[in-house]
């Protein structure tokens, strides 16, 4: 499936139906459209199958209670949506995007509280997130936007305006030919990229950055599991961006990105390396299980 978001083919679920994918849309006074009132999760299907479904529907939820308003579907009705979106798609390799939020009603100010709160789910195919990294390692820039204080904000609410810094981070990334930008965090230790948690190899073992202003992302922690499955010593802590010297590998995690190898991050470089490859193929194997 190509072209535009807006004109595909096929069917998303909305608010309790499928409706025509052309015909899935909002109000221009939709309160998530001015004030970033929405939460949503991204997912992948293997083989016809969510990977780890139920734990990005807990999270939904549970990242709609952050920023103040109640998903009115218990987990077990979006599972049962999340099903009824794939078969109708009739892909078994898909990415899943969830995404509920405050919608037009009696308020449009900064209080919503009388709006209804909506529901959808599309899946649509979608490839390796950053083309062929995979094979070389992506290049990252290093962005000028640094991951704000969980004082300023729900920091590990998935919601939408916590987006905003990425996407400008990213666009500035892709401008000097980069796949993506990693982020500082308002400490100034190293964070995470755009869309992705990051790892880091040394001596045999692994470095990655504790989540404590960021999302702690479910392929994070299943990649920390995996590697200690292996007996590999992973050291969850804060990173001070003069270590980047000293790492040999990295890669990013998450759902779109899977397991991505990184060649670069701004002028440190880094192999792809043995451990590298060992954990990307391994969390292969284990989607597809």
């Amino acid at each position: 499936m190509a072209g535009a978001y807006n004109d595909r083919d096929g069917h998303i679920w909305m608010d309790g139906q499928m409706v025509d994918w052309r015909d899935a849309n909002v109000h221009i006074l939709t309160h998530a459209m001015h004030y970033a009132s929405s939460v949503f999760e991204g997912e992948r299907a293997y083989n016809g199958k969510i990977f780890k479904s139920r734990e990005h529907s807990e999270r939904l939820k549970r990242s709609a209670q952050m920023i103040d308003f109640e998903i009115p579907y218990t987990v077990d009705e979006i599972e049962a949506a999340k099903v009824e979106v794939l078969e109708k798609s009739g892909l078994q390799d898909a990415y899943v995007r969830a995404i509920a939020w405050r919608g037009a009603g009696e308020d449009m100010g900064v209080a919503s509280a009388r709006n209804p709160v909506r529901l959808a789910i599309a899946a649509w195919e979608w490839g390796a997130y950053y083309g062929d990294a995979k094979m070389k390692g992506a290049k990252l820039d290093i962005s000028k936007w640094k991951r704000p204080s969980p004082e300023t904000i729900p920091s590990h609410a998935k919601a939408a305006g916590l987006y905003m810094i990425c996407t400008m981070s990213k666009h500035a990334a892709e401008a000097k030919g980069c796949s993506d930008a990693m982020m500082f965090d308002y400490r100034g230790y190293v964070a995470e990229a755009t869309g992705a948690n990051v790892f880091f190899v040394k001596d045999g073992e692994v470095h990655t950055p504790d989540p404590d202003c960021f999302l702690n992302g479910i392929t994070r922690q299943t990649v920390i599991g995996m590697l200690r499955e292996k007996q590999i010593k992973v050291h969850e802590r804060h990173i001070m961006p003069e270590e980047l010297e000293g790492f040999e590998q990295c890669w990013l995690t998450g759902t779109a990105a899977e397991v991505t190898p990184v060649g670069q991050i701004g002028d440190y470089n880094f192999e792809v390396g043995n451990l590298t490859r060992d954990i990307a193929q391994s969390y292969e194997t284990l989607v597809r299980a």
